[in-house]
């Protein structure tokens, strides 16, 4: 009953985080994948080749969300994302249009900045921020956005394509984004600026500073006599501290391992014996088990705490990897697709709400920003990678073995920062506490 009256008084705002992360389908492998085989065949490229042009893309749009990611902390979240999704639209446009295999480059990076980096960037940043007290809650059920576009997204593509060929897809997909997804996301934030403002009292009261360059001298909150504190750390403090970089090499696995088997899909079906429409159907167990995972962590986050959690999530990889080791049965491909779905589902709801615990939340967006990058410069190396080993006869079997060690390696590095004590920044006089847990401010 208490998770059905969250639902029902954050509708809205839970319901943004979800639109948002839905529509960043456009931009993410799966998506683009579709289109592979029409976009090689009309530019005469190889796997290699549109592999390599696309991890171009990809790098430098990970490297560009360094930047850009901070913009949601220094600006409304209404203009922020009236201006991605107006990205969105034209990066959509501009991939109906492109006119040589070189101009692939600028289309994917604008693709992939716009869709994978900026619009789950949005989405995850500002369930993170705004919640407090059912954090872990509010990025589970924002995250089912990205499972939801897996189960309906790809099947669309197949569609259009096969209707109106992979250009002229690509231009309707532009114009129906064009008449909704603004409006539509501007709609679900109605409300906002109250939200916003009691964001700004909570973080003033707990860091002692006023953010006057968003919100005026005239409108700055007024102070409380709450005493504790949290500490609020800025991404130049991040940097230099380890525990940093021990999480950011253990949650890029996921990004490179599911990214990589997304891609090279068909190769894996091939050494299997399964056919690509069996491959493509098991993918629904994708979505299965990336929404049980996200609406199951949820809760936990918000009872345990995500850090407690995260040396988890990877299991299921593991056993996904082992799956590919073991077994050439069809029904393996099931099995293959729930885990993956399970590890994905599961791993963005717990990073998304162990950042704020880790870091807080006023400098959020330039620390997502940050991981980001990484993730995607992850997902950028892996169909390049594996595209590389397969055309020098390295089995898939064996690439898994090799997943299996970086999992290991991974896991002990979740453990290792979580025993390691904060580094890189001094500790405030009084004692850093923390947010009241059962202090919630109005989300609708």
């Amino acid at each position: 009953m208490a998770y059905l009256q969250f639902l029902f008084n954050n509708r809205r705002f839970l319901g943004f985080g979800l639109f948002i992360a839905f529509f960043s389908a456009f931009g993410q492998t799966f998506f683009i994948a579709v289109f592979g085989p029409d976009i090689r065949a009309e530019f005469g490229l190889s796997h290699g080749g549109f592999g390599g042009y696309y991890a171009i893309g990809t790098a430098a749009s990970g490297i560009c969300l360094i930047w850009a990611g901070k913009l949601i902390d220094r600006f409304d979240l209404r203009w922020v994302t009236a201006f991605v999704c107006g990205a969105l639209v034209l990066a959509c446009a501009n991939m109906a249009m492109v006119p040589a295999a070189w101009a692939l480059v600028p289309a994917l990076f604008a693709l992939r900045l716009s869709g994978q980096g900026l619009m789950s960037h949005t989405a995850m940043t500002s369930m993170g921020r705004y919640f407090e007290a059912e954090r872990g809650r509010a990025v589970s059920i924002a995250i089912l956005g990205f499972p939801m576009g897996v189960a309906v997204f790809p099947g669309l593509a197949v569609w259009l394509s096969s209707m109106l060929g992979w250009r002229m897809a690509w231009a309707a997909i532009a114009a129906s984004l064009a008449l909704f997804l603004i409006p539509v996301a501007l709609w679900l934030l109605r409300g906002h600026g109250a939200r916003h403002h009691y964001f700004l009292a909570r973080t003033e009261t707990e860091t002692g500073q006023t953010d006057t360059a968003r919100t005026g001298p005239q409108n700055a909150p007024e102070k409380t006599a709450e005493t504790t504190r949290r500490r609020q750390w800025t991404r130049a403090e991040v940097v230099r501290d380890l525990r940093f970089y021990l999480l950011c090499f253990s949650i890029t696995a996921p990004s490179f391992i599911v990214t990589g088997l997304f891609f090279h899909q068909a190769q894996l079906a091939f050494s299997k014996g399964w056919s690509l429409a069996w491959m493509a159907s098991a993918f629904i167990a994708y979505t299965v088990g990336a929404i049980s995972a996200n609406l199951a962590f949820g809760p936990l986050i918000d009872h345990y705490g995500a850090r407690r959690l995260l040396p988890y999530y990877l299991y299921p990889l593991v056993l996904a990897c082992l799956t590919i080791v073991l077994f050439d049965h069809p029904m393996a491909a099931v099995a293959l697709t729930l885990l993956l779905g399970l590890t994905s589902g599961g791993g963005q709801t717990l990073v998304g709400a162990a950042w704020p615990e880790f870091y807080g939340v006023l400098h959020l967006g330039a620390i997502r920003a940050l991981v980001m990058s990484m993730s995607v410069g992850a997902s950028a190396l892996s169909p390049f990678t594996l595209g590389w080993l397969i055309d020098r006869g390295v089995a898939m079997e064996t690439m898994a073995l090799g997943f299996l060690g970086y999992l290991a390696l991974a896991i002990v590095s979740i453990l290792v920062a979580l025993a390691r004590p904060a580094t890189g920044q001094r500790r405030p006089s009084a004692d850093p506490g923390t947010f009241d847990l059962n202090k919630q401010g109005p989300n609708e």
